[in-house]
């Protein structure tokens, strides 16, 4: 999975989404040259959550439906 900027560059590129007992380790490089390594904890995704609106939602569910790159 990749992560671009609004300039369309790439931004990250995600490796790998792994499960520990710290959380969910997330593996791969940033703008293509730097290794990264990140955990989601349980309490910064109940603060993702609250991040997103009705809105926001609705256009996640679309984009599973959506063509194209």
């Amino acid at each position: 999975m990749k992560l671009f900027t609004p300039e369309k560059t790439e931004l990250i590129d995600v490796t790998k989404v792994s499960s520990s007992t710290d959380g969910v380790v997330i593996e791969g490089t940033i703008m293509g040259a730097l290794p990264m390594r990140a955990v989601l904890t349980p309490a910064e995704l109940r603060k993702a959550f609250s991040l997103l609106t009705f809105r926001t939602m609705l256009t996640l569910v679309s984009m599973l439906f959506r063509t194209g790159q």
